[in-house]
Order: C-alpha cells, then structure tokens, then sequence
C-alpha cells in the first residue's frame, strides 16, 4: 500500500510540475507579446510616415483584417504548423496588432495609457488566478460569454455606421463585462487543454494556442477600459 501511494504521489508531482511549466510557458509567450504589441505600436504613433502610410491610404483595411486573418490561422490550423512556425505567426500577429492600434496615442494621453494598463493588469491577474484555482466547473458560463460576445461583435460593426457615443459606451462598458469573464474562462479551458495533449510537441502548441486566447481576452479588456476611462487628448 505505502509503494502504490508512493508511486501515486510521484505521478501527481510531475503532473504538478509539468502544468506549472506549461502555464508559466503560456504567460512567457502572452507577455512577449504584449511587449512586441507595445514596442511597434508605439514606433508607429511616433512616426508621422508610418501613421500616415497605415492610417492615410487603404492600407488601413489590410492592417485592420490582417489580425483576423493571422487569427484564424492560429485557431484552425495549429495542429497542422510546427512548433515554431506557430511561434513565428504568433509574433507577426503581435506586431500587426501592435501597428493596428497606433491610433490610441494619438487619442488619449499616455499616462491615461499606462494607467489603464496597470487597471488592466491587475484586473486580468486576479481573474486568471481565479479561473486556475477554481473548483467551479466555468464551462457553464462559456456559452454565455460566447454569445454576448457575438452580439458585442455586431453591435461595434452596427455602430461603425451609427457612429452612437452612448452605444459606444454600452458597448465598452459590456466588453469590459465580458473580457473580464473570458479571462477566467480561458484559463479553466487553457488548464484542460494540458491534460488533452498526447505528447510534447501537442503541449508546446496548446501553450501558443493558449497564450493567443489570454493575449486576446488582455488587450481587448485594455481597449474597453481604455474607451470608458481614458483621458483624450484635448
């Protein structure tokens, strides 16, 4: 009985140490790329030809779709790109998105910017710590979350055209609401997924995957705290 126990407790141990690396491997990968997301989009805003070649010709669309497009990529073929090659797709991504939201230092201050980042931060830690210690099985909430997020998604494309500031604010103040959520959620789901993967290589490419849904799940919540509480520029 002591060997069986021994050889349980070892077994539980290096399944401990192993989700702890792949955990800490998804933060490293989301945190990389945050910096990259900051260091080119604040080389864009500060270069009057970078600004007015994305923000001035119809290159606009294509920086605009193009995070989409590496998105789906990401999402839909992970399975079927090698390690680094997901890696490398990561970090384009990352630096597009970076280059597609130059325009908020041209609207709000930056301290309004680092202040909101802070918010974001610790708003996002306190989440993600949550939905991975958690008992509460949150797969009840996923499909809520999902389906307001869609109508979220509708409801920005609506107002495109409306151009409505109240609604735009509803809609900040609803992102906020859901992005919040997403954050434990994910982190649940990005924690199961370790126990999915069949091998080294599946767990690598779980933890880029992963590392792509909390990238997504910080700066949208970012961009809806910004919209509500930012200091525009006068």
């Amino acid at each position: 009985m002591n060997r069986y126990n021994e050889i349980n407790n070892t077994v539980d141990q290096d399944v401990d140490s192993g989700l702890r690396s792949y955990m800490i491997r998804i933060y490293n990968y989301m945190a990389i790329g945050l910096i990259i997301t900051a260091l080119c989009s604040y080389l864009t805003a500060t270069s009057p030809y970078l600004m007015n070649l994305v923000y001035g010709t119809p290159l606009k669309w294509v920086v605009m779709f193009a995070p989409l497009a590496f998105i789906l990529v990401l999402s839909f073929g992970i399975n079927k790109l090698s390690v680094i090659n997901a890696q490398l797709l990561f970090w384009l991504f990352s630096a597009v998105m970076g280059v597609s939201i130059a325009y908020i230092f041209v609207l709000y201050t930056g301290v309004s910017i680092a202040r909101v980042f802070v918010i974001t931060s610790a708003t996002f830690l306190t989440m993600s710590i949550y939905g991975y210690t958690t008992k509460t099985d949150l797969s009840r909430f996923g499909s809520i979350l999902t389906m307001a997020l869609i109508g979220l998604i509708i409801a920005s494309v609506v107002n495109i055209f409306l151009k409505s500031s109240g609604l735009e604010w509803g809609i900040s103040l609803l992102g906020v609401i859901i992005f919040t959520g997403l954050v434990a959620y994910d982190t649940q789901r990005i924690k199961a997924f370790y126990y999915e993967a069949s091998n080294e290589e599946e767990v690598k490419k779980k933890a880029i995957f992963g590392a792509l849904m909390l990238y997504l799940d910080f700066v949208n919540l970012f961009l809806m705290l910004l919209r509500l509480i930012g200091d525009r520029r006068g």
